[in-house]
C-alpha cells in the first residue's frame, strides 16, 4: 500500500526527544495520519504531546491516567475506525526502536486484498552482539513456547512494530488485556483464528540497552506467560483430573460393581476399564470445551474428540510397537510416546476439536 492510505498509530507514555523526531521522519515518508495515544504521561508532558498535535497529518489522544500500552492501542484503533476511512494501520513505539525506513517496509507489503499480520522482526541471533542477554534469552523462549503451543515461529513475539489492513480492526478490538499483555494476545487470537503472519525483518536497535522502556520484566512477564501458557496449564489440570477419576471409577467397579453383577478375572478388569475410561472421557471433554478452550458452540466437537482419542490410543499403541522392537524397554517407550503425543493432543484439540468460537 502506499504510505498515504495509512496511519501509523503511536502509543506513547512519558516520550522524550526520541518521538517528536520518528513523528517528523514518519511525516516526510508521506503516511496519511501520525496518531498519537498520550497513555496518561502526566501534564510535565503537555509540551510533546501539543507539538506533534500542531503539525499536519497527526492527531493526539489522551486520557489523564495511564491504562496502559494495550488500552492506548485499542483507543487508537476504535478511533481509526470510527472517524476514519484510510485503508490500514501500523503500530510503532515511541522509545527510538522503529525507523521510517522499516515503517515503509511494513506499508509496502501491505495489501487490500490480503488479511493478514505483518510483523517487524528483530534479529534476536547471537550473531548480533548489541542485545542485552534478557532481551535476547527472553524473546527467544516466547518464540519457542509459542512455537509449541500455536504452531508458529515467530522470531520476534514482542516487537510492537506490527501492521493489518482496515479489515482486521474488529479483530484487534477484540483483543483483550490493558498492558504489554495485549500484543501477545493478538499474536494468539491471530495464531487461533487462523489468520496468516508475515515476518518481515527489520533494524535492532537498543538505545542505552533499552532503558527507557516502560516493560516492566516480573510484572509484564509474568502477565504475558500467564495468558501464553494458560490453556495449556488448565489442560493439564484437565488430565490430571480425569486421571484420577479414572483410576477411582476403575477401582470401584472393578472391586464394588462386578462382583454384583457376577463377572471376574479379565472380563471384569475389561469392563470396568472401559467403564472408567468412558466416563472420564466425557468429563475430560465437558472441561476442555468449557474451561481448557471456551468453546461451548463448537458443533460437532464431541465427534472429533473422539476421533482423537482413538488415533492417540492407535498411534501410541504403533510407536511401542516400533521402539520395543528397536530394543527399548516397553514402559521407556510407552513414556516417551505418551508424553509426545499428549502435547500433540493439546494441539489438536485446540486447532481442530474446539476450533469454533475459541
Amino acid at each position: 500500500m502506499r504510505p498515504d492510505q495509512l496511519c501509523v498509530l503511536i502509543p506513547s507514555l512519558e516520550p522524550d526527544e526520541r518521538l517528536p523526531r520518528y513523528v517528523d521522519s514518519l511525516l516526510q515518508a508521506g503516511f496519511g495520519l501520525v496518531l498519537v495515544v498520550n497513555d496518561g504521561s502526566g501534564p510535565e508532558y503537555g509540551p510533546v504531546f501539543d507539538s506533534i498535535s500542531a503539525r499536519e497529518r497527526c492527531h493526539v489522544l489522551g486520557y489523564p491516567v495511564n491504562r496502559g500500552k494495550g488500552y492506548a492501542l485499542r483507543t487508537g484503533i476504535e478511533y481509526l475506525r470510527d472517524h476514519t476511512d484510510l485503508a490500514g494501520v501500523i503500530t510503532a513505539d515511541s522509545d527510538g526502536q522503529h525507523t521510517a525506513p522499516d515503517t515503509l517496509k511494513l506499508a509496502e507489503e501491505l495489501h487490500a486484498e490480503e488479511k493478514k499480520l505483518l510483523i517487524g522482526s528483530r534479529d534476536f541471533s547471537r550473531k548480533n552482539k548489541n542485545i542485552p542477554f534478557r532481551s535476547r534469552f527472553g524473546n527467544r523462549m516466547t518464540s519457542a513456547v509459542f512455537a509449541a503451543l500455536y504452531g508458529h515461529w515467530l522470531p520476534d513475539t514482542q516487537t510492537g512494530l506490527r501492521a493489518v489492513t482496515r479489515d482486521c480492526f474488529d479483530d484487534l478490538l477484540a483483543v483483550a488485556g490493558d498492558r504489554f499483555e495485549y500484543e501477545m494476545n493478538m499474536l494468539i487470537y491471530f495464531a487461533v483464528n487462523r489468520i496468516p503472519f508475515h515476518v518481515i525483518p527489520i533494524q535492532t536497535i537498543y538505545l542505552e540497552e533499552n532503558k527507557s522502556s516502560h516493560f516492566h520484566p516480573l510484572r509484564d512477564s509474568w502477565r504475558i506467560y500467564k495468558l501464553l501458557l494458560g490453556s495449556f496449564f488448565r489442560f493439564m489440570g484437565s488430565s490430571l483430573l480425569c486421571f484420577l477419576v479414572d483410576q477411582l471409577l476403575f477401582n470401584l467397579f472393578d472391586r464394588l460393581l462386578m462382583p454384583l453383577l457376577g463377572l471376574a478375572g479379565g472380563t471384569a478388569t475389561s469392563v470396568s476399564n472401559y467403564s472408567a475410561r468412558v466416563f472420564s472421557s466425557v468429563l475430560n471433554y465437558t472441561i476442555n470445551r468449557n474451561l481448557v478452550f471456551k468453546a461451548e458452540g463448537s458443533k460437532g466437537s464431541f465427534r472429533r474428540y473422539i476421533v482423537t482419542c482413538i488415533v492417540i490410543v492407535v498411534l501410541s499403541t504403533l510407536g511401542i510397537k516400533v521402539l520395543s522392537a528397536l530394543g527399548m524397554a516397553k514402559w521407556l517407550a510407552k513414556l516417551i510416546c505418551d508424553t509426545l503425543l499428549y502435547f500433540a493432543s493439546y494441539r489438536i484439540q485446540r486447532a481442530w476439536v474446539f476450533k469454533e468460537n475459541q
